[in-house]
């Protein structure tokens, strides 16, 4: 171990005295509603579902976008070694709720244990995976030691770490070096997040686009698409996805302009989080907005200036209802969220100015004509109106097809080199 190990043995000594601790938080989000009571087992070590028999490949993320990002991969490695079963796991309670509706063929979900020895146990007891696959950014040092240390090859892929994360991490560099060395393969989705990688100790590391161009698009109700294309049909429709409150702001002034010189303008609004909708749904009507909700039922009509659709897991019904998108957390310092989900199925993206969180993304699709972004200011909700009733160019959908049939054959090769940590022919 090297000398400053001592971040590292510090850590797994408290673990087992800090599992109580890790037990009260638990009980107090689940007071506060931010935990699903019929998933709390699964953080504490013990799994709700059975181990498939055969070859079991564990995947985790840690929230929503990161979680259906990974649904690609899963199919790439299915096609390279057909008859592999797949566990996904993540942290956030959002993104259980919606991957169960997305899961690909033998895939199960769960939640991933607290970070304490007892739990890491039973979970690991009784999935016993052949491989341990992490991404993005959300590493936990226990849970990877604890796969380690049974013999289970570990990888690391779609990694991302901007400058804020590397500056968190360095002052843990003697952790997160103990951690990195023990990846067999590490592939990061731009540039920066390669460089800072390796300075924190990563000894190989490979640069790849992001996994999110090659997930397949979304899904929609049928019956709810066909319903409300027959309500929209002849209006004009701009989405705004996981929007936060500095997002709304501007959204809500600019559909205000829009929908002023035309009536038959309809924004679909999705916040990222819908217990929000009521305080969302008074902006709107201080705006002057006539508005529909979707959780209480509401059909948009005729004068409808806005459809709240306060739901989870619909984000693919509202892109194709669409023709623009705005993609939020890019107003307020948040970073952006995926813009890949809108690309996929053919709409240009619009974002506020903060996209760190996926730089290198926004990057090359603002270079192929596929993004634009508005600037921070007091006329931000004009050139967002300016934005979408501009509208995109009539070949957006083939552009953004190329892109994404690039991403799915880079998969391929990633899957093959994955699967050859268990000795998978490639």
């Amino acid at each position: 171990m090297s000398s400053d190990g001592w971040q590292t043995r510090a850590y797994l000594a408290l673990r087992p005295a800090l599992q109580p601790l890790m037990r009260a938080v638990l009980r107090r989000r689940l007071r506060q509603g931010k935990e699903d009571p019929a998933r709390l087992g699964e953080k504490l070590g013990r799994p709700s579902l059975p181990r498939p028999e055969g070859r079991l490949i564990w995947i985790h993320a840690v929230g929503l976008g990161e979680v259906m990002a990974l649904r690609p991969l899963i199919g790439a490695m299915q096609a390279v070694h057909p008859g592999l079963n797949f566990l996904l796991t993540s942290t956030a309670r959002s993104s259980a709720q919606v991957i169960g509706g997305n899961l690909p063929p033998d895939t199960r979900h769960q939640m991933l244990p607290l970070d304490g020895p007892d739990f890491l146990r039973g979970f690991l007891d009784h999935w016993r995976p052949d491989l341990s696959v992490w991404s993005e950014q959300d590493l936990w040092p226990g849970a990877i030691r604890d796969t380690a240390a049974r013999g289970i090859p570990l990888a690391y892929v779609n990694a991302r770490m901007n400058a804020a994360a590397y500056d968190n991490r360095r002052r843990l560099a003697g952790l997160y070096r103990d951690l990195l060395r023990r990846f067999a393969l590490i592939t990061a989705q731009d540039a920066e997040s390669a460089g800072h990688l390796r300075q924190l100790g990563a000894a190989q590391v490979r640069q790849m686009r992001s996994l999110k161009p090659a997930a397949p698009p979304l899904g929609a109700d049928p019956a709810a698409l066909a319903a409300l294309r027959a309500a929209l049909a002849g209006r004009r429709v701009w989405v705004a996805a996981s929007t936060h409150a500095a997002d709304e702001d501007v959204v809500i002034a600019a559909q205000a302009r829009l929908h002023a010189e035309d009536p038959a303008r309809l924004l679909i609004l999705t916040p990222r989080l819908p217990a929000r909708a009521a305080g969302i749904r008074d902006a709107l009507h201080a705006a002057g907005l006539p508005v529909a909700q979707r959780s209480r039922g509401e059909m948009p009509g005729a004068d409808t200036a806005v459809l709240l659709a306060d739901s989870f897991g619909e984000l693919g019904l509202w892109y194709r209802l669409a023709q623009t998108a705005f993609v939020g957390g890019s107003f307020g310092g948040l970073g952006g969220h995926n813009p890949w989900e809108a690309i996929c199925l053919g709409l240009p993206v619009v974002s506020g100015p903060d996209t760190a969180n996926f730089r290198s993304d926004y990057t090359e699709l603002a270079e192929l004509g596929l993004a634009g972004r508005i600037p921070a200011g007091p006329d931000s909700a004009n050139a967002l109106a300016d934005t979408i009733r501009a509208g995109g160019t009539p070949d957006v959908a083939q552009r953004a097809s190329a892109l994404v049939d690039a991403a799915r054959a880079d998969l391929t090769i990633l899957a093959r080199d994955l699967l050859s940590l268990i000795g998978a022919p490639r």
